[in-house]
């Protein structure tokens, strides 16, 4: 049943990805270039509403904070992250992107999915080669949020620390109502 329901998520994932334009590279790339903000907006609704949503979850007892996987952050995960960011601004995709371009029929996706299995392979190959270098040294402890979730440290350590999360969360939903469409 778990397998159904992650692949209903993921094809409605897809279908939203498709609807908003985020399959589409020229406007993932004039996103990136701040002239094309549609999609910024509705990148800000989906963090701002999934953010409150999930901490209003929290709050209420809805959602169980032990279904919470908080990853450790290492310094290179900044760097991939920044690797990531220009891949992301050269090609116009980015990992979940890219599979829904190539669904909707992009050749050009398919190269781009080939390249980050190429990229991953060769990280797995190299990975003993950086396993005790200061890629891999936690940063702010590992585990660490902005507001307490129960399995992390928190920056903010207060039992009402979700609501800065939701408040948070609506000035991300807030910030892509006054948004423009486009800078000119």
């Amino acid at each position: 049943m778990d397998i159904l329901f992650a692949i209903v998520l993921g094809v409605l994932f897809g279908f939203v990805l498709q609807r908003v334009g985020a399959s589409d590279p020229e406007k993932i790339v004039g996103m990136l270039r701040l002239t094309d903000l549609h999609l910024m907006k509705a990148i800000f609704t989906g963090i701002g509403l999934s953010s409150a949503v999930l901490f209003l979850g929290l709050m209420s007892g809805i959602v169980d904070s032990g279904h919470l996987s908080v990853k450790t952050m290492y310094w290179g995960v900044a760097a991939g992250g920044l690797m990531l960011g220009f891949g992301w601004a050269l090609s116009g995709f980015c990992p979940g992107t890219g599979v829904v371009a190539a669904g909707s029929g992009r050749k050009d996706a398919l190269f781009f999915i080939f390249g980050g299995l190429v990229g991953a392979g060769l990280f797995t190959i190299m990975y003993r080669s950086v396993e005790g270098t200061w890629l891999l040294e936690k940063v702010w402890g590992g585990k660490t949020t902005l507001v307490l979730t129960g399995k992390s440290s928190a920056l903010l350590e207060m039992g009402w620390s979700p609501l800065i999360a939701i408040v948070i969360g609506l000035a991300m939903m807030w910030i892509a109502k006054v948004l423009p469409e486009r800078f000119r």
